[in-house]
């Protein structure tokens, strides 16, 4: 229990209970030496008073002696070795304090963090040329992700996201590290693909909505951690008379099945000369469409991802066939539902026959009649997609499908084309530390966080403003590179005392966007992460008071990097942002002090440098901090408490134990 507490309240307990001892002695003593003298005859109501006054004189001269003595310790002993736990913690002893009470101990100290510094400096140099081939190949990758048309996007086994290139953010609008992908697609694409690669296909076709209505295609793979997506614009059709060459299709591809019920005497070999024309007017046909079109589906996919979701009968064949598998299993599905709905319950089976993949879904009784499919096939299978019916399916992949009964059964026919047999191409290997983040940690150096700022209209949380906001994410430890900074019009004028500190005038926020707009964007930011801000009661106060006129509501959770310092450094030290930068050796550039993203960044490197000496003080993941927030509430306030939006300065104030921003 005793050592949660900080060393200058042990210390001071200490000395609290010698000074109480002393007097419970005194006390002790009187109380003794009245019942002494209460059994002689003597003036003891004198001697006692007489006693009483010596005892008092004592009593108060022992607890101001030990007041000042423990006044000394503690300034002289404790805070100078809290500021040394502080330095050694975080590898930053740049003075040592004035403690002559400590010997050599502040010079051993400083002497053990420069040579932790210098082992540091040369195991950098070491790695140094070791990671220069690593990071060379590194950036080449980069740079040919980044500037591929596709816009890549990879996600961890839990479908959050690790990576993503430049044409992934033109893409999505405010993609992010660490946030579910399927967030930014509409409907249920990523879930169908996914069912295709675990039915053990090692990648897929994908065609999906995003959240805002683009259309867009690509393809999906497993990889050890996760799902690669290559995703890109679907390209603009060029105009093709796809009525004429499906009425043209229709004809060819029914020539064959009416010729299986003719009765009658027609010789052998002359239904097989008509069967073999009308099998190569089909393929002609589709010769042709595809030279005419130039974009029919090419994309190679096999049997088991067109039949996911299907009861495909053992033993198949195992071939690949040229089709779009999110179009073409979609299709499948829905004449699969439709059949089941009429009492049907097929199985699909395929076979290959002279470059053509013959898919069928079977039953045991009557084919349907024709009228109904054409019902069918004029529905979208895709209700995200009311536009795309069965038929615009199959007219794109220049083919069409027909019941027709055979051996006593009766199928619902698909011819698709085979495809060349090969093997696919290995895509890239890349190595990302998210991935390994799948399951939830609150471990500080784990969390994805957003270290943000505010610069206002004035100091007063009840009637200021914002004008400037700014953050930066970090994941597992490291800043992303991802930012988030804007100006903001807080529709009144910007006092000449608040242009001085930061910079931005009337002029500059005329056009920026409004109190709504500015912060339903930075909502967006910071969806699911963490915060942290340096004196977070103040920028929380201002979001939550303009949350009374926004409508948009802030319910992370907060981190504030003053509890932070105080933890690692005690109260009694200052936690200023400029003390705090200099206590861990950032140096934050003049031009962007008292600027948002300016001072975010400060604290954000502040941050990063804290969590090891957190840890080495037992503090090691969210929780551990949060208790201390609420154990420390009534020296420095609480801001994960809702109720917290009390007005409070910005900057240093004498009246609070810890300091602010400045």
């Amino acid at each position: 229990m005793l050592t949660k507490l900080s060393l200058r309240l042990r210390v001071f307990l200490i000395f609290a209970g010698l000074a109480g001892g002393v007097l419970g002695l005194l006390t002790v003593g009187l109380w003794v030496s009245g019942q002494s003298l209460s059994t002689r005859e003597v003036d003891t109501e004198a001697i006692l008073d007489g006693l009483a006054s010596v005892a008092l004189i004592v009593g108060m001269g022992a607890v101001a002696i030990i007041a000042g003595v423990w006044f000394l310790f503690d300034r002289n002993v404790v805070r100078p070795i809290e500021l040394l736990a502080g330095g050694l913690r975080t590898g930053q002893i740049h003075e040592v304090p004035e403690a002559p009470y400590l010997a050599d101990l502040g010079p051993a100290a400083k002497d053990a963090a420069e040579a932790r510094a210098r082992s540091t400096d040369a195991l950098s140099k070491a790695m140094a040329e070791h990671n220069a081939v690593v990071q060379r190949e590194k950036e080449t990758l980069e740079s040919i992700l980044a500037d591929i048309g596709a816009g890549a996007v990879m996600t961890n086994k839990a479908g959050r996201i690790v990576f993503y290139n430049a044409s992934a953010s033109r893409l999505f609008p405010g993609i992010g590290l660490d946030r579910p992908f399927e967030r930014y697609i509409a409907g249920g694409a990523l879930e169908s693909a996914s069912a295709r690669l675990a039915a053990g296909a090692a990648s897929t076709d994908l065609t999906c909505l995003t959240s805002g209505g683009q259309r867009l295609w690509g393809r999906m793979r497993a990889i050890d951690e996760g799902t690669l997506l290559m995703l890109r614009d679907r390209p603009a059709q060029r105009p093709a008379p796809y009525e004429a060459l499906e009425q043209l299709r229709r004809h060819a591809a029914t020539l064959v099945p009416m010729l299986d019920a003719l009765g009658g005497p027609i010789p052998p070999e002359l239904a097989l000369s008509i069967r073999s024309e009308g099998q190569g007017l089909a393929n002609s046909v589709r010769e042709l469409s595809n030279k005419m079109t130039g974009d029919a589906p090419q994309g190679r996919t096999s049997l088991s991802e067109l039949a996911a979701g299907l009861e495909l009968l053992p033993d198949q064949p195992r071939f690949a066939v040229l089709a779009d598998t999110p179009g073409m299993n979609g299709l499948l599905r829905h004449l699969d539902r439709n059949l089941r709905a009429a009492g049907i319950t097929p199985c699909m089976t395929a076979e290959a026959e002279n470059g053509e993949a013959w898919l069928s879904l079977v039953w045991p009784g009557s084919p349907i009649p024709m009228d109904r499919l054409e019902a069918w096939l004029s529905e979208p299978p895709d209700p995200m997609q009311p536009e795309l019916t069965g038929h615009q399916i199959l007219a794109a992949h220049v083919t069409g499908i027909w019941s027709e009964a055979r051996n006593g059964e009766a199928r619902l026919m698909l011819p698709l084309p085979l495809a060349a047999e090969g093997e696919e191409v290995a895509g890239l290997t890349y190595d990302f530390s998210l991935s390994e983040g799948s399951k939830v940690s609150t471990r500080l150096s784990d969390l994805t966080c957003v270290v943000f700022d505010t610069e206002t209209t004035g100091l007063d949380i009840a009637s200021d403003r914002i004008v400037q906001i700014a953050g930066l994410r970090l994941a597992r430890g490291r800043l992303t590179g991802e930012r988030f900074e804007t100006l903001v019009n807080p529709g009144r004028p910007i006092p000449s005392g608040s242009t001085k500190i930061h910079g931005i005038t009337d002029e500059m926020v005329a056009d920026a966007p409004d109190m709504t707009t500015a912060l339903a964007a930075f909502h967006h930011f910071v969806e699911d992460a963490v915060l942290v801000a340096h004196n977070a009661p103040f920028d929380m106060g201002m979001l939550r008071r303009a949350s009374l006129e926004t409508r948009v509501h802030f319910d992370n959770r907060v981190v504030d990097t003053i509890l932070l310092s105080a933890l690692v450094w005690g109260q009694s030290a200052p936690h200023s942002l400029d003390m705090l930068a200099m206590r861990l050796g950032i140096v934050i550039p003049l031009e962007e002090r008292h600027t948002a993203i300016g001072d975010a960044r400060a604290t954000a490197e502040a941050y990063l440098r804290l969590i090891a000496a957190l840890k080495a003080k037992g503090l090691e993941r969210l929780e551990d901090v949060l208790a201390e927030a609420h154990r420390h509430r009534r020296l420095i306030e609480d801001v994960n408490d809702p109720a917290v939006t009390a007005e409070m300065p910005k900057d240093d104030d004498p009246a609070r134990s810890c300091s602010g921003k400045g």
